[in-house]
């Protein structure tokens, strides 16, 4: 070989490892990647056979994975012993390059079948490298002799450590692509437990609610009749508290289960059912409220302290049954992190005592107190009440 081939057939290898390297980094099916591997390193040695042997544990054993010039019933089921008998177990158990100029003269190997029955005389073979373990083998074999030089050992190890590395960037990206995939799996499995418990949380929060509407029906039905009225004004007070969670329940469900509910749209559709029940019509119950989201407990004591509230105005803060109620809830201006629910009407107003339980004023400080705020009256003229308390995060 003059010069000018040796030249010739080194741009060939170096063309051959550029080419297959580029494929590789775009290609995520490794046997695609073996395959375009066997058949570039062939070309690039100008040989008609190439295979690629995988090592298999369980078997101590070197099967053939890919390949190119082999007749069918080698690639996927020939193997060779992964040990100094057979040229790729040599290569594969020393870690150095296994070369073989003539195979029909004494060599020491025992080849397996598909040797013979191709013909192959001269075969050279280097180990493709793993992280634990190598991965095989990658072996070049020709059924004419051929004197392989230094350059064709440096090329063929050069191509061998490429395609280690492709495999093992294929073998990454799978496990990858199974985590992924089980993500996937547990995300759906997730969402649909999901789905199940808010399917299960709706149709619980449906039965509270219409068991909550018969208990108010009941205590109704109790009220008629009653020759006492202290006992039906504490009827009246438990039943419209009960009424009270109930439409709690219904903006709950109506909010599909949200962590917070929008508080000011609950207190303007409270306002309403009460105006309704109420039926007094010259009285004006007014509802002004900003969008404040809000849990479920500071909402439910917030609904149960404006029931109270403006039902006593409906009741006691007007003798002639005329009158403005007016409800406003929104963010302290100076104070982002606190909220302020206020109550006033326009009647002649109350002195209460600090510790006064008239009214529903205990009832109204003691849930102010549980939802972190403070409850303050103040009037005449009128009745303002002031609720302070700590906005959601």
């Amino acid at each position: 070989m003059d010069d000018r081939e040796r030249v010739l057939k080194l741009l060939r290898q170096q063309s051959a490892i550029a080419g297959f390297g580029s494929f590789a980094l775009r290609q995520t099916d490794l046997q695609a990647v073996l395959d375009e591997a066997a058949r570039a390193c062939a070309k690039g040695l100008d040989v008609t056979f190439c295979k690629i042997c995988r090592f298999q544990p369980e078997s101590d054993d070197l099967l053939v994975v890919a390949g190119v010039g082999w007749r069918e019933g080698v690639i996927g089921h020939a193997v060779s012993k992964a040990d100094a008998t057979t040229p790729q177990g040599r290569a594969f158990t020393s870690g150095d390059p296994a070369i073989a100029r003539d195979l029909r003269i004494a060599t020491g190997y025992v080849l397996p079948a598909f040797y013979a029955a191709h013909g192959i005389i001269s075969t050279v073979d280097v180990v493709i490298k793993g992280a634990a373990r190598p991965y095989g083998v990658l072996e070049v074999d020709s059924d004419v002799q051929l004197d392989f030089d230094p350059h064709d050992i440096d090329f063929l190890t050069g191509f061998a450590n490429v395609l280690a590395e492709a495999v093992s960037t294929s073998e990454r990206t799978a496990v990858l692509q199974s985590a992924l995939a089980a993500m996937r799996a547990l995300v759906t499995d997730k969402d649909l437990l999901l789905e199940k418990t808010r399917v299960l949380a709706q149709e619980l929060q449906h039965r509270v609610r219409n068991n909550l509407q018969l208990i108010y029906g009941m205590l109704t039905n109790q009220m008629v009749g009653l020759n006492s009225e202290v006992a039906e004004r504490g009827l009246s007070a438990i039943a419209r508290r009960v009424s009270t969670l109930a439409q709690v329940y219904d903006h709950l469900i109506g909010a599909d289960m949200a962590e917070t509910v929008e508080a000011g749209a609950f207190l303007r559709s409270l306002c309403v059912a009460i105006a309704t029940v109420q039926a007094q019509d010259r009285i004006r119950l007014d509802c002004v409220t900003a969008p404040v989201f809000l849990d479920l407990d500071t909402v439910t004591a917030l609904g149960i302290i404006t029931t109270e509230i403006v039902t006593n105005c409906y009741e006691h803060a007007f003798p002639e049954h005329v009158g403005e109620i007016r409800v406003d809830l929104r963010r302290v201006a100076d104070h982002p992190d606190l909220c302020q629910l206020t109550l006033s009407d326009t009647g002649p107003g109350f002195v209460a005592a600090p510790l006064s339980k008239r009214h529903g004023i205990g009832l109204v400080r003691r849930l102010a107190e549980q939802i972190g705020g403070t409850a303050t009256l103040s009037g005449p003229p009128g009745a303002v009440w002031t609720i302070v308390f700590p906005a959601a995060p």
